[in-house]
């Protein structure tokens, strides 16, 4: 038997599950998270990437040396780009402008073009990075995944991810809870697991400003509003969604999604990214309004490590406001120091020593 793995898309999936101990542990529920964050690409994306394009292979849609589009906030590009590498396609990803710089990075050096297109506008824009995608996906020997709409998307993770969920519990959990984008994950996976545990209820969890959950809850579509966090919500109904496998809903604001996240960082060890606070945060809302305990799983959806440059660094909370009271303090105290530093430079080269007692700056450290 080949113990060895034949190239890096054998490694994708098989992630763990683990409790988390610290946070949400004022609730009696138990909450439990697959760390999708430990496949190659860093995201639970690798897996439904790398299966579209299987799927595109299977139909004739991609031929060799072919041309792979794709409309992502970073993640899905990754699988893609992980298979595009094995297999000797090209890859354009059309990316919104609020995604993170790293995830840019990320993709261009699997040797991807990426077209960044403005995110504030209506998604039949010709503007909007899912019209330039469909537009782009067009052109001769390319093919457009549509991971919005191309109904491969949930059946990955039917076939693929909840019966991996349900192999590792046992089915030994009464809830399971995942983020609303594309709705893949949510629709297939929950699709599967009620086909083994019909008792299971499934919680669909939204950022504030997405229309999604308003829609589930009300039938309405609503105006979109801005927000944050990366990789959920979405300001249109993608065709994945399966509403009826949703039997409840929580909405989190982007304030508290990243301080989740650093939470998790600093009392669990998990380096996640910011809608992995939006979905845990929603895990102890649901929790906190049950009436006995729960047992919860849930997802890290992807690695931090793409979002060193905004989740992590207080300046850029601060700027949009999602910095803490604690934090800022600390901001100020560090905007102190620089300028004593400043005030000190100063009086070396005027030859006398000078001592920041300005109190203006003395009153910031209260």
């Amino acid at each position: 038997m080949n113990k060895f793995n034949q190239n890096i898309l054998d490694v994708i999936g098989n992630t763990p599950i683990v409790k988390l101990n610290k946070v949400g542990n004022h609730v009696s529920s138990d909450i439990y998270v697959k760390l999708e964050y430990l496949n190659p690409g860093g995201s639970i994306k690798d897996r439904m990437g790398v299966y579209l394009c299987q799927k595109a292979v299977e139909r004739g849609d991609l031929k060799p040396g072919g041309t792979i589009v794709e409309s992502t906030s970073g993640n899905t590009g990754v699988g893609i780009a992980l298979f595009a590498a094995i297999h000797g396609y090209n890859c354009v990803f059309v990316m919104a402008d609020k995604q993170s710089q790293e995830k840019i990075d990320n993709l261009k050096a699997y040797g991807a073009k990426v077209i960044v297109c403005p995110t504030n506008v209506e998604p039949e824009d010709p503007r909007s990075y899912y019209s330039v995608a469909a537009k782009l996906g067009r052109l001769p020997n390319s093919v457009f995944l549509d991971q919005y709409g191309n109904m491969d998307n949930g059946e990955s993770h039917f076939e693929i991810t909840g019966p991996e969920i349900y192999k590792q519990t046992n089915g030994e959990f009464d809830t399971f809870l995942a983020s609303v984008g594309t709705g893949g994950t949510i629709s297939g996976c929950s699709r599967y697991l009620k086909s083994k545990m019909p008792n299971l209820k499934t919680i669909g969890v939204d950022c504030e400003g997405s229309i999604l959950m308003h829609y589930h809850k009300t039938g309405e579509i609503c105006e979109a509003k801005s927000y944050v966090v990366e990789g959920i919500g979405e300001d249109f109904v993608p065709n994945n969604i399966d509403l009826n496998q949703l039997d409840d809903a929580e909405t989190v604001p982007d304030k508290e999604a990243f301080a989740i996240v650093k939470t998790l960082l600093r009392e669990e060890g998990i380096l996640a990214g910011s809608s992995s606070g939006t979905l845990i945060g929603a895990a102890v809302r649901w929790c906190q309004r049950q009436t006995e305990p729960k047992t919860v799983v849930s997802f890290v959806c992807d690695t931090g490590n793409k979002y060193l440059s905004k989740a992590f660094i207080p300046p850029w909370l601060k700027d949009i406001d999602l910095v803490s009271r604690g934090e800022e303090k600390v901001l100020k105290r560090k905007a102190c120091a620089n300028n004593c530093e400043a005030a000190g430079r100063r009086g070396k080269e005027e030859g006398r020593e000078e001592v920041c007692l300005n109190p203006s700056f003395v009153s910031q450290l209260a």
